[in-house]
């Protein structure tokens, strides 16, 4: 009799113990942008299964309004991803308010009470209209030009009282349908952002923020990698992944909270000089060069380009020597130190720009293989 009780004490306990001792972690964000800037979205290319949010990218501001550009191809995109969620129940689909090209009209439309009011439930209309998931704000930049914008040095108090009014107001839809809706933000990777912005103040209303930890450079005249996870050495103050997380959490994000960004699209440019190797490197012209799909079959199988590996940056490059042509990029090695990087630091998980960049779906599955 003893010993039976003792059988059925720790068959009771134990559950108890390993309830109390082990807590489940959360399954690591995927996040892709998917761009309806294309046109109307081809959901049959899409691994649904391998992510865990689609962001729209873009819905643009006008009127103080969130502004569907184009109404037909806009809600045929919506209602395409939504059944999505029939290949993922769990998938969740927010739209990108803004983007390079459609941040002019924020910092007016943020202006005021009664301007925030309006931008906050017209962006909230449209989730609940068309049965999506959240609102993610893509502004470039508050406080900041970007693409000739308009801004204001109220911008930095206006941006964090948008995400306020959108927590309201999603927070309102909530207790009318009982769904959890998701606010979240993509924010660049250099330091000058956080002059402009009140991170430790705004956070508190994310879900997550993306951190952009790509583009580090563009147009040049100084050039290198783009979207490295370190510093490959030989600049001063040199931007990378792990430099822009490690602002963030000065600026009082939680490592909980932040989103590690992966680019999926390369940049190249035409050298000053064959010293390829050389960092800062000089560049006389910008080049197109495209996703990582077109990289992988068209430019890694053409002899006249060779690979290299910055052991320092994690980070490889293409160089074409007769035309001292460089392009910096993501492929499935430096993906697989970000993912490994993000696990190990606690962070959210990734999130990519863009999916169609590489429709064969290289990378989303390396980033699925990291995080199984």
């Amino acid at each position: 009799m003893v010993k039976n009780c003792f059988h059925l004490l720790l068959f009771v306990a134990v559950p108890v113990l390993l309830g109390m001792t082990f807590k489940e972690t959360p399954k690591p964000i995927v996040l892709a942008y998917v761009g309806g800037f294309r046109g109307l979205v081809d959901t049959d290319q899409i691994m649904a299964e391998k992510l865990t949010h689609i962001n729209y990218a873009f819905v643009d501001v006008k009127n103080n309004r969130a502004w569907l550009h184009s109404l037909a191809t806009d809600t045929t995109n919506f209602r395409r991803l939504n059944s999505l969620k029939k290949r993922n129940p769990d998938l969740k689909i927010l739209i990108s308010i803004g983007g390079w090209a459609w941040s002019e009209n924020f910092s007016d439309a943020v202006l005021s009470d009664t301007s925030r009011l309006s931008f906050a439930q017209s962006a909230v209309d449209i989730v609940r209209q068309y049965d999506l998931d959240g609102i993610d704000i893509d502004w470039e930049y508050p406080g900041m030009k970007g693409e000739d914008n308009v801004f204001r040095p109220e911008d930095k108090q206006n941006f964090t009282l948008m995400f306020k009014a959108l927590r309201e107001q999603l927070d309102a839809l909530k207790q009318q349908t009982g769904k959890r809706y998701f606010v979240t933000t993509a924010l660049p990777g250099f330091k000058e952002i956080f002059v402009h912005t009140e991170m430790g103040k705004l956070h508190p209303y994310l879900d997550f923020l993306n951190v952009m930890s790509y583009d580090f450079y563009v147009n040049g005249p100084k050039v290198g990698h783009h979207t490295n996870l370190y510093p490959g050495g030989g600049v001063e103050n040199e931007q990378s992944g792990e430099r822009a997380v490690q602002l963030y959490r000065e600026a009082g994000v939680p490592m909980e909270k932040l989103v590690l960004g992966l680019a999926f699209y390369g940049r190249g440019w035409e050298l000053a000089n064959d010293n390829h190797k050389d960092a800062p490197r000089q560049a006389v012209k910008t080049n197109r060069v495209g996703g990582y799909t077109f990289i992988k079959d068209s430019l890694l199988t053409n002899p006249a380009f060779v690979r290299y590996w910055d052991r320092k940056a994690k980070a490889p490059y293409l160089y074409q020597p007769e035309q001292k042509f460089f392009i910096s990029y993501d492929d499935e090695e430096s993906v697989r130190y970000k993912c490994r990087y993000a696990k190990k630091k606690g962070m959210a998980g990734v999130m990519f720009w863009e999916y169609f960049n590489d429709p064969k779906g290289y990378l989303l599955t390396e980033i699925n293989r990291q995080f199984q």
